[in-house]
């Protein structure tokens, strides 16, 4: 047997190697091989990294001061499908054709020749790279979007594999493990279903489904999830919603889902970890869209198009526990990925002509900010009687939106038609009652053509700068910017409301806008602008 003081020296030696074989696969590496997307459904800033000191998400906050979070991320529409769509093709809605939803009567899919990145991903690499999706699909179709690796709801309940985050965390880990034994790098998209509504659905199980899996009597229970209950009367009202008792007590049901987001954002690491993926992979947490209250999803409105967005790259000099002020797109995404495995080569001045760009160097390096930096947007449906297409360009400052239909009222989907926030809203409006809102519900469905709003004044948009001589200049360089980003990027609508896109026959080479004659009902015909056919 050893002597005492040679046993003690050959512990400390087992610790240090011990110690040291840990380091190294929690320490930065100098290579990114692979990529995890961590999606939710219809989530805003509802976690303490982004400020909210009521809803509890110590994973997402752990990532974050890991990563770099993005205090100027928006996607560039504000519908499930459709944004699903832009972050697997890097178009915009009207230019991949997800005009809208993908499933049931809705039926929308994208243009027989756009590709994905699952697709592209396979075809650059011949086949190396291994490409997965976990949890809500929503995009279709099926050809164009052809994972290696797929557990959507095409193959479960929507609750199944999009809020069990047991299943979740137990396909992840089949992933993973397949990744690991094929010694392949990877693309994996989780997207979770939460805090998606469900109310109109499955109102026994709470308006977000909160209940559903929590253990409580007829709920049946996910093993992962350790629910978290919010006392309603504590929370504080944000102030772009209703402040009334209904909100309060639909803000402690979402943040209990949220809570099980979290959650599953935290197994899903774990799993990362355990096959040794952490110190090689580039994580990125955002939303598809805004929630889903009034001025949320669906609006082109700052609590429709903002989004979180956290991303950790393991690299030795990579950005941690910082923020950024960087004007970024979800659209962004796509060329990420692509540039991750070395298969986006960027333009001279790093943004492309439809405005997109690679994310990475903002992970090593603050940009310059420029007060003429901006972002784009573009909405056409969400359900398919939702017929109310919108644009917008978002710059550090201004925000310019243009409501094509704006004639129509603006249409409101069926979740958050059944909602209690809306129904006590529209219930008040009817009986005319009083309501602790900024806006009313007539303002709110009628909508002006042009919508010119100082975000750094009005945060909360509330006064339309459209016809003050003092910004026609404002108007002037938004409006113009956005018609050359719709030309560029191919948008159908880029002639509406008053106009007509001839692109065919002697208007091939030379696509033009042909009058409706509008502007005739509101002057003289002697000032009417005469189209003749050649």
């Amino acid at each position: 047997m050893s002597p005492p003081h040679q046993r003690a020296i050959t512990l400390v030696a087992s610790l240090i190697i011990a110690f040291c074989s840990l380091s190294v696969n929690v320490a930065a590496n100098d290579e990114i091989k692979n990529v995890l997307i961590l999606l939710a459904d219809d989530a805003g800033f509802e976690s303490g990294a982004y400020l909210n000191k009521f809803c509890q998400t110590p994973n997402l906050d752990a990532l974050a001061e890991r990563g770099l979070l993005f205090n100027n991320a928006f996607t560039s529409v504000s519908s499930c499908s459709p944004s699903r769509a832009q972050l697997l093709t890097g178009q915009a809605s009207h230019s991949n054709g997800m005009y809208g939803l993908h499933q049931g009567v809705h039926n929308f899919n994208v243009l027989p020749g756009v590709s994905s990145l699952p697709n592209v991903l396979r075809e650059k690499s011949q086949g190396r790279i291994l490409s997965g999706i976990i949890g809500k699909k929503h995009v279709g179709a099926s050809a164009n979007f052809r994972f290696d690796f797929e557990q959507t709801e095409e193959q479960h309940s929507i609750n199944q594999i999009g809020r069990n985050i047991t299943k979740i965390r137990q396909y992840a880990r089949q992933f993973f493990g397949q990744a690991k034994q094929e010694g392949r790098p990877f693309f994996l998209l989780v997207a979770y279903h939460d805090p998606h509504r469900c109310g109109h659905i499955t109102p026994q199980y709470g308006e977000f489904c909160e209940r559903w899996g929590s253990g409580e009597e007829g709920m049946g229970v996910i093993p992962d999830w350790k629910p978290i209950y919010y006392d309603w009367r504590n929370l504080e009202v944000p102030p772009h919603l209703p402040d009334t008792d209904v909100v309060r007590q639909e803000l402690a049901a979402q943040y209990m889902t949220t809570s099980r987001l979290d959650q599953g954002v935290g197994v899903v690491l774990k799993e990362l970890a355990a096959h040794e993926f952490d110190a090689n992979t580039l994580v990125i947490y955002t939303s598809d869209n805004g929630p889903p209250f009034p001025g949320g999803r669906t609006n082109l409105y700052e609590r429709g198009v903002r989004e979180p967005l956290i991303i950790t790259a393991p690299t030795t000099k990579a950005r941690r526990h910082e923020t950024t002020g960087a004007m970024t797109s979800l659209l962004d995404v796509f060329n990420t990925v692509l540039d991750v495995f070395h298969f986006y080569t960027p333009t001279a001045n790093a943004t492309n002509a439809d405005g997109t760009k690679s994310l990475l160097p903002i992970l090593y390096e603050e940009p310059q900010p420029v007060e003429s930096d901006a972002v784009f947007g573009s909405q056409n449906f969400h359900e398919v009687t939702m017929t109310y297409p919108m644009r917008m360009i978002r710059t550090r400052r201004y925000k310019l939106i243009h409501n094509l239909n704006y004639w129509s009222y603006f249409p409101i989907d069926q979740d958050l038609y059944t909602s209690p926030t809306f129904q006590q809203l529209l219930n008040a409006t009817l009986a005319k009652q009083p309501f602790p809102w900024y806006k009313t519900l007539l303002s709110y469905y009628e909508r002006p053509e042009w919508e010119l709003y100082d975000i750094k004044a009005d945060p909360l948009e509330r006064y339309n700068l459209m016809g003050k001589a003092k910004y026609q200049h404002v108007y002037d360089e938004l409006s113009t910017r956005l018609l050359n980003w719709q030309v560029n990027t191919a948008d159908p609508w880029r002639c509406a409301p008053h106009a007509v896109l001839e692109a065919q026959g002697v208007y091939r080479e030379s696509p033009t806008c042909l009058t409706l004659g509008h502007e005739a009902l509101r002057r003289s015909l002697t000032q009417y602008d005469k189209y003749e056919l050649l």
